[in-house]
């Protein structure tokens, strides 16, 4: 049997799934956890992949890493980090990105050469921060790569050549997708006229390398291309994903240039594109409020599920750690509608679940605007697994929802990259499409409408949009 192994390297943790090559079987799987914050030592990667891939990894014949996005890891000329790894959550680039749009000339002019348009996750703003925010740091820093890249290098060792692919290139802002090469131009502007060197693009059956004891390393791609390769999304599919964050993304023939900059052009794993559109803030609105009421998250639930729909005229604006969609960095969450007749835990905890999913039904309107149909939405991550989630998203979002068994999709597409890049085939290898569950409109859906008018009103009031 041939065994492989993907990796997802998220914000949080690492999780570790081994495959049959040949058929997808999950055979083995295991996780470690990251440290919190939004700068961390790119080190600590690294050591939860071999915590959480021993055992594992030395009995598979292809690994890929799949991982968070945008995170700027800038290295010496020796390979050591000149600073911890600033993350896409990490909103202190946000100045630097309404810089960099402003001096290129306007959105526009950014989602024409590389289909996005800055934000402060982006690589393009972290790296004009640390220009000017620690210029030495800046001097010092020979070669720049993402999370996932970090981890494909050290897997090959000493020496390696530093590489990337095109989904996970797509999220920096210097790399198009429309033309597949670097725009060292913007990489300039961003940096302040230094040019570090960039690890090269490969195709995405691509292999990058070997480890030293020769098991091969797949290109591996970003985290959400690689929940699209896991699930084997078609064209007309739309994944909401809940993760921490949030994230709607489809899989497209074209490329996508949206100047409004809600809607990033990224590219997928397989050779084709993947316009998403991301929220900061999914499932740790859930959490935070679990923390707020002093209860567990089955109680939360439970407590939600008592209230009304509407929460009784309270609504959440789930903006807890600044927001990315709508571009609100520095905003805070905020209650609205508090009244002594409604103010319960039940209300509460109810306007949590519907202000986060409000939220990703903006976030789905971006792009359902630009023309990507919506045959079928497909809910994952861990917010998916509550069925009070499920219930609130098909009404939220007023269609029905494909919610399928709970899996480590962003691993598996890498473990599926992995049995790719072995075979060298021109498409992916089939494996067995993950059973699901279909959760129908409510057959009177005025309360859907309702709730997001309320929160509408709610967003209007606090943001002006």
């Amino acid at each position: 049997m041939t065994r492989v192994a993907g990796v997802d390297s998220s914000t949080q943790s690492c999780k570790v799934v081994v495959c049959d090559a040949d058929s997808g079987e999950i055979l083995a799987q295991a996780q470690a956890a990251h440290p919190e914050g939004t700068e961390v030592p790119a080190e600590a990667w690294w050591a939860a992949l071999g915590a959480a891939g021993a055992g594992l990894l030395d009995q598979v014949d292809a690994i890929a890493v799949a991982g968070q996005q945008h995170g700027l890891v800038a290295l010496d000329a020796r390979g050591r980090p000149v600073r911890d790894a600033l993350l896409w959550n990490d909103v202190r680039s946000a100045g630097a990105a309404e810089d960099l749009i402003a001096e290129l000339g306007g959105p526009q002019a950014w989602a024409d050469r590389v289909g996005s348009v800055p934000v402060a996750a982006f690589t393009v703003a972290k790296l004009r921060w640390l220009a000017d925010h620690e210029p030495d740091a800046a001097d010092r820093a020979h070669t720049v790569l993402l999370p996932h890249d970090y981890l494909t290098w050290r897997l090959r060792g000493e020496g390696a050549e530093p590489t990337t692919d095109r989904g996970d290139a797509s999220g920096t802002g210097y790399w198009s997708p429309a033309t597949g090469e670097y725009r060292k131009d913007l990489l300039a502007l961003a940096f302040r006229d230094r040019i570090p060197h960039l690890p090269r693009v490969l195709e995405p059956a691509e292999a990058a390398g070997h480890t030293p004891s020769g098991v091969l390393v797949a290109a591996g791609t970003g985290d959400n291309a690689g929940a699209a390769l896991g699930l084997g999304i078609e064209p007309g599919d739309v994944v909401v994903s809940l993760g921490t964050s949030g994230t709607v993304f489809a899989r497209t023939a074209t490329p996508s240039a949206d100047n409004t900059g809600a809607i990033a052009g990224f590219a997928s794993a397989t050779g084709d594109f993947l316009p998403l559109v991301c929220t900061l803030n999914a499932a740790r609105v859930l959490t935070a409020t679990a923390d707020l009421l002093g209860v567990d998250l089955a109680e939360l639930e439970r407590l939600a599920t008592q209230a009304n729909p509407g929460a009784d005229g309270i609504v959440l604006l789930p903006y807890l750690t600044g927001e990315r969609t709508p571009n609100l960095p520095h905003a805070t969450g905020t209650l609205h509608g508090l009244r002594p007749e409604n103010m319960h835990p039940t209300n509460i905890a109810r306007a949590a679940y519907e202000g986060m999913l409000c939220n990703m039904a903006d976030a789905l309107d971006h792009l359902h605007s630009t023309g990507v149909p919506l045959n079928r939405i497909l809910l994952i991550g861990g917010a998916a697994h509550s069925a009070l989630v499920r219930t609130l998203t098909a009404q939220i979002l007023n269609t029905p929802v494909t919610v399928p068994t709970p899996a480590e999709y962003v691993a598996l597409g890498a473990a599926r990259q992995a049995a790719w890049a072995r075979t060298g085939s021109t498409t992916p290898p089939t494996w067995p499409t993950p059973p699901s569950t279909r959760i129908p409109v409510p057959p009177d859906n005025a309360t859907g409408h309702d709730i997001r008018t309320q929160y509408q009103a709610a967003r209007n009031l606090s943001h002006g949009i």
